[in-house]
């Protein structure tokens, strides 16, 4: 009989205690590499709360871009009397879509392409609540390329497993696996792995929010991570590196690649954003009670005792006799004419100084140039209009609007409409709970409309809120197709302007059709965030979007270029060093206000659309708890890396 001592050999407790040493870890990792991470849960209830008031609550939304649509819809479903203020005719903010005309066709046009990935779970969830995940279809896979075949083509997939298996799924994908220049042995490369693999709000903020994306690199970052990987998605934030907190690149890191078992695989819309995503958001915010009015511009909020106690509105397509704050543009401004504004959003000084014209065109918002006779030409259809701003030629119908320079600061005017609305038009809303939800020059304009008693906290927040540098969309349509073998959204590195590329006769309902039809190509070039010094004006963005379309894809230039547009706009949020601390939280001094939008500080990792939607969702939150209500579970990524710092 063989002796069980002979067979399991008596162990010493410190023996035991280093098999188990290693034993536990090889389990964790290796159930990591086969079982897919859950979403983490950042806001639940541990009491069953009622869900609906008992009384009627109201609640005022003002702007409907994903933040106020998010919060709109989940305090509609519960019951809240809400009403949805959006300034612009084309609601859905940064995700909006309106009509633009190419021969004698139609097509819906956007600010961009949006990817919509998979730990976007707040958006999803929402999504499969409105029942329209049959909406998008997946891009399959994720490419980036570098100009000048730099670096080979880097190809992203979906994946199941976090860290450490997605770094190690990353280096059997990436053709440049050897051209990473990591060297752990160097404390300035393991200083960067242990930041990027372990991020933790609020923590990281505290370390790397005082430096941007470039000082932080220049103190010692593995060239080829940066290039491949670094570069790109930091731009993709639509904020340069140069102008970017470190630590919200990696918070953005984190959640898009670290933190999260989905990989960089994303989907897309079948149809334009505003049928896909925003059409429904509406119909159900409005089949629950709720009322949504475009072009509905807020000109007066009353605030007292530290509470908003009305806003008043008015609504239409005129000029509105709320007056704005523009900043002198120096990079347009010369010695013969003093410009105002930025992106889609310019103004041209008259020879007393007395008024501005907008240089925006009537047929379709692109930024019209001022010629040498003193002409103003549209580059995207050629409208011409005369030095007074009236149409001379169409395709425009109506004149460039005219604005009276209110008041005068050392850089910047306050501008009122010569063309006003009457008065007697305003409407008065009183609520019990508000929530701004605009954009950055949105809350700052609205801020600025606040009478009373105003919080210096607040007021010190808002004000010190920052835009990144404009972006700019180009969308080309050619009467050729073409051989393309990368994803039909890919990252483009190393050229000045643009940052990416989408096929979108291969990804939207529309264009597949018109390209079968017709043969042809629809193009969309994206410049995250272009600097204004070097492309001052349309006409040197479109220039050099066609020039590098044509270095990226060669073949087009055998072909014609039926139709081009242009979107640039300098409204998006910015995330600059030693903006953290100060960033607004969902929640304010003021009792009844809440803020959305991502631009707000929030308290576990997201990005992009997520972001506005998840901050939407938490001033509902906190407008439910207040009324003593069961707040929606909120999810998130890991909210922190495996090596914390």
């Amino acid at each position: 009989m063989v002796s069980n001592s002979f067979i399991f050999p008596k162990l010493s407790r410190r023996a035991v205690l280093k098999l188990l040493g290693v034993a536990i870890p090889g389990a964790i990792l290796g159930y990591s590499r086969f079982s897919k991470l859950q979403p983490f849960i950042y806001q639940q209830d541990n009491l069953s709360l009622p869900s609906r008031p008992t009384e009627p609550k109201s609640v005022v939304i003002i702007g409907a871009g994903l933040a106020g649509l998010a919060c709109a819809y989940e305090l509609s479903q519960r019951g809240f009397q809400v009403t949805l203020l959006e300034r612009s005719p084309n609601l859905g903010g940064k995700i909006a879509s309106w009509t633009v005309q190419v021969g004698n066709e139609t097509f819906k046009m956007e600010h961009g392409f949006h990817g919509f990935f998979p730990q976007y779970y707040n958006l999803n969830s929402i999504a499969k609540e409105l029942s329209i995940t049959n909406q998008f279809q997946s891009l399959e896979f994720y490419s980036v390329v570098f100009k000048d075949n730099f670096y080979q083509p880097e190809n992203f997939y979906p994946s199941h497993s976090t860290f450490p298996w997605n770094i190690i799924d990353l280096w059997f994908w990436s053709s440049n696996r050897f051209q990473w220049g990591i060297n752990l042995l160097k404390p300035s490369h393991w200083e960067v792995f242990r930041a990027i693999t372990g991020v933790q709000i609020p923590k990281t903020f505290i370390k790397f929010d005082n430096m941007s994306v470039t000082e932080w690199v220049k103190q010692g970052f593995p060239q080829g991570i940066y290039d491949l990987y670094f570069l790109p998605f930091a731009k993709s934030t639509l904020n340069a590196p140069d102008i970017l907190s470190a630590g919200e690149l990696l918070q953005f890191f984190h959640f898009y690649f670290f933190g999260n078992p989905e990989g960089l695989a994303f989907s897309g819309t079948k149809d334009d954003m505003g049928t896909s995503l925003v059409q429904p958001f509406i119909k159900a915010i409005q089949k629950n009670g709720g009322q949504v009015v475009p072009e509905g511009i807020v000109n007066q909020i009353v605030c007292n005792n530290e509470k908003i106690i009305s806003l008043t509105y008015q609504q239409g397509n005129s000029q509105t006799e709320v007056p704005f704050w523009v900043e002198r543009n120096d990079y347009l401004t010369n010695s013969h004419v003093t410009y105002y504004g930025a992106g889609d959003r310019v103004f041209i000084a008259t020879s007393n100084h007395q008024e501005v014209i907008s240089l925006t065109c009537t047929h379709q918002g692109c930024t019209v140039s001022r010629q040498t006779d003193g002409t103003f030409l549209c580059p995207c259809h050629g409208t011409l209009y005369n030095a007074q701003g009236k149409v001379f030629k169409g395709p425009a119908k109506q004149n460039l609007p005219h604005y009276k320079i209110d008041q005068q600061k050392e850089t910047s005017i306050q501008l009122i409409g010569i063309s006003i609305i009457s008065s007697k038009e305003c409407k008065m809303l009183e609520a019990d709970y508000y929530v701004m939800a605009t954009d950055v020059p949105g809350i700052k304009q609205l801020w600025g409309l606040v009478e009373g008693d105003i919080n210096p906290k607040v007021t010190e927040q808002v004000v010190t809120l920052k835009t990144a540098d404009p972006f700019a969309v180009g969308r080309f349509w050619f009467d050729q197709d073409f051989d393309w073998k990368y994803s039909d959204f890919t990252s483009i590195s190393g050229y000045k302007l643009t940052d990416s590329i989408t096929l979108y006769h291969h990804i939207q309902n529309q264009f597949i059709e018109w390209s079968k039809r017709t043969g042809g190509s629809v193009i969309e070039l994206h410049a995250y965030c272009y600097k204004e010094k070097d492309f001052p004006n349309q006409e040197s963005l479109l220039t050099a979007f066609e020039q590098e379309l044509y270095e990226i894809v060669p073949e087009l230039k055998r072909a014609n270029c039926l139709n081009r547009e242009l979107v640039n706009q300098n409204n998006f949020s910015g995330y600059p060093p030693n903006s953290y601390n100060n960033r607004p939280k969902t929640t304010t001094e003021i009792k009844n206000l809440c803020f959305a939008g991502d631009w707000v500080k929030m308290p576990f990792p997201c990005g992009l659309m997520e972001r506005a939607v998840s901050s939407g969702l938490l001033a509902a939150n906190e407008i439910l708890h207040q009324e003593g209500l069961q707040r929606r579970t909120l999810l998130t990524v890991a909210p922190s890396g495996l090596l914390k710092i």
